[in-house]
């Protein structure tokens, strides 16, 4: 089992900055990617940022790349998700997710964190 936990969420004007941690533990082992999602009100979910436990290799969505960055903390098992020139349309519940080597879907999910970003 893998266990996740967000921090970091809250409320910012247009144009401000936030980071998102998110905190692994068990058998952090088995992670292979990390990821961020978010989901608006009355939207679908949606993919914002990934990067692969093991190497990096970060991808974001296009509505997000060149304002938000995602890192891992290696020690201390923490992927961050830095996120830059908020827009009103980032406002959601973010969650970060974990999938295991040799598995296709996210099958640990944390509780989210609230971002709300004002006009």
């Amino acid at each position: 089992q893998v266990h996740l936990v967000e921090s970091g969420g809250g409320l910012v004007q247009g144009g401000g900055s936030l980071r998102l941690s998110c905190t692994a533990s068990g058998r952090t082992d088995d992670i292979y990617q990390m990821s961020w999602f978010r989901q608006a009100p009355r939207k679908e979910r949606e993919f914002v940022a990934t990067l692969r436990w093991i190497g990096g290799y970060p991808d974001y969505a296009d509505s997000v790349k060149g304002r938000f960055t995602i890192s891992r903390s290696n020690s201390e098992n923490t992927v961050d998700l830095r996120m830059n020139s908020l827009k009103t349309e980032d406002t959601a519940v973010y969650y970060c997710a974990a999938r295991r080597v040799g598995y296709r879907d996210y099958d640990f999910w944390g509780q989210g964190t609230q971002v709300t970003v004002s006009s």
